[in-house]
């Protein structure tokens, strides 16, 4: 949705630029203010990171009848859609639903003041939205708490979403191994391929008992599979050739979305478009945050999932790390592999003594008070005497970085061993540094807390069995 949706806005720029149109485009969006909650923005030389939430509320004709009719709604379908730096590959990692986790406080907007909803423990993923009045913000800081990948925006749509863009490209193909018939979801399908839109395609990607052994996690697979395939769709001579489908595409879109203020209209939103346009569907990948059964769950009952350090962990390095899950030409390898080994080579050498450190400390996206428990850390546990708490930094980052000059590098290497920072995070400026002049530590998303070392090295490869669809390849499912 977000690849193809989003092109729609670009082709109705570039074949249309009406006002009028403009206007009765802005005003089928839904604005959602999630205060401090993402970036509000993107830059041109830095990863995008946008949130596609797919809520079970059951708003919208037609909807009523799919059971729990007065839900509030919940992050029934979570997809942190990263778009690389170079704008050359993506990476869309789906959230499971019922992922035990951490929901973190969250301020949210509610009859023209700000409430904080207190954070929760051990509960589901899913009710990071709807549930006690969270908004998609309250999403979009769980998010980050987990990956340690701070939000730029998001977009979240809901059932009709699904119905309006799969009729709006004219049927998603999709292809089954056996034929269908569930009845919970109302999926009627026969063996082979189909082509799907309104009622079936939600359907399809709501089944929860016709694929795999009938639980979330294929459930998910299914959903990437049809993503994949409508990307497929809406990028195809049929559509881009089509001032009808194109036209209907950019209806459907934003009046199926709601947004934040960052991207809450067509301008914004043509603008981010422009960004996601080129990237070729080869080198976007779905993969899913691995997880494990919930070793909490009764006995023989299979209800939640928590996290799978051993694959998680190397997977979100990867996405920290702007590394793609496809394949890239050897040039590029060899390049990545040049600069990894410069970083690397930044660890090598003396270290200053803990004493002799001077380093300014700043929030750049850890949880709330890093800066201060980091401050008093360094200063009674690791004798770094000369440390300074200068609060929250102007801008946010997804990774800890360590700002320094030629001549404070062995001060540099000091800090680094204390704090557990990779080559990667260690930034060397161009000049030397003036005396007394302190080094510039700001702790990015993946900061949890001191002491708890912040990044290995990027891995050059996914995790061995990692879960993904590529988006250019039809799968049936099965």
């Amino acid at each position: 949705m977000v690849g193809g949706g989003t092109l729609a806005f670009v082709l109705v720029a570039g074949s249309l630029g009406a006002y009028l149109y403009y206007e009765h485009l802005n005003s089928n969006l839904n604005v959602i203010d999630t205060g401090s909650a993402g970036t509000g923005g993107f830059k041109k030389d830095q990863p995008i990171n946008i949130l596609v939430i797919g809520t079970d509320k059951r708003s919208g004709e037609g909807n009523e009848g799919y059971g729990d009719a007065n839900s509030v709604g919940h992050a029934d379908t979570t997809i942190l859609f990263h778009v690389s730096k170079d704008r050359s590959n993506a990476t869309a990692l789906s959230i499971p639903r019922d992922l035990i986790t951490t929901i973190p406080v969250c301020p949210t907007k509610q009859d023209g003041a700000v409430k904080d909803i207190p954070g929760q423990h051990a509960v589901r993923f899913n009710e990071s939205l709807g549930q006690e009045g969270r908004d998609p913000g309250c999403t979009m800081r769980t998010v980050q708490q987990i990956t340690g990948i701070q939000v730029d925006h998001f977009m979240m749509v809901d059932f009709n979403a699904v119905k309006n863009l799969s009729t709006a490209v004219g049927g998603v193909p999709v292809c089954v191994e056996k034929a269908v018939h569930d009845k919970d979801s109302k999926l009627d399908l026969p063996a082979g391929e189909s082509r799907l839109q309104g009622e079936q395609a939600l359907a399809f990607v709501r089944t929860r008992h016709a694929f795999g052994n009938a639980s979330d996690l294929d459930r998910i697979k299914t959903q990437q599979q049809f993503l994949g395939s409508m990307m497929r769709e809406m990028k195809s001579k049929e559509t881009l050739t089509s001032p009808k489908k194109f036209l209907s595409l950019a209806e459907a879109a934003t009046k199926s979305l709601s947004v934040d203020q960052g991207i809450g209209s067509i301008k914004q939103l043509t603008s981010l478009a422009g960004e996601l346009k080129n990237i070729n569907l080869k080198n976007i990948t779905f993969t899913t945050l691995p997880v494990v059964d919930n070793p909490n769950d009764p006995p023989g009952k299979h209800i939640t999932v928590v996290l799978n350090p051993s694959q998680a962990d190397p997977l979100l390095r990867m996405i920290r790390g702007d590394v793609s899950l496809t394949e890239v030409e050897q040039k590029e390898k060899a390049a990545a592999q040049d600069a990894k080994n410069k970083q690397d080579a930044q660890l090598q050498g003396n270290r200053a003594p803990a004493g002799d450190v001077r380093v300014n400390v700043l929030n750049g996206g850890g949880p709330a008070g890093s800066a201060s428990t980091t401050l008093t850390w360094l200063q009674n546990s690791k004798g770094v005497g000369k440390a300074s708490n200068l609060g929250n930094a102007p801008v946010k980052v997804d990774t800890t970085q360590l700002e320094y000059a030629p001549n404070q590098a062995d001060q540099a290497r000091a800090l680094a061993d204390m704090m557990g920072l990779a080559g990667s995070a260690l930034k060397v400026g161009p000049a030397d540094a003036a005396p007394r002049t302190p080094m510039k530590l700001t702790l990015g998303a993946d900061f949890k807390e001191p002491g708890v070392p912040i990044s290995g090295p990027v891995p050059e490869q996914a995790p061995e069995g990692l879960q993904r669809v590529e988006a250019d390849k039809a799968i049936c499912a099965k």
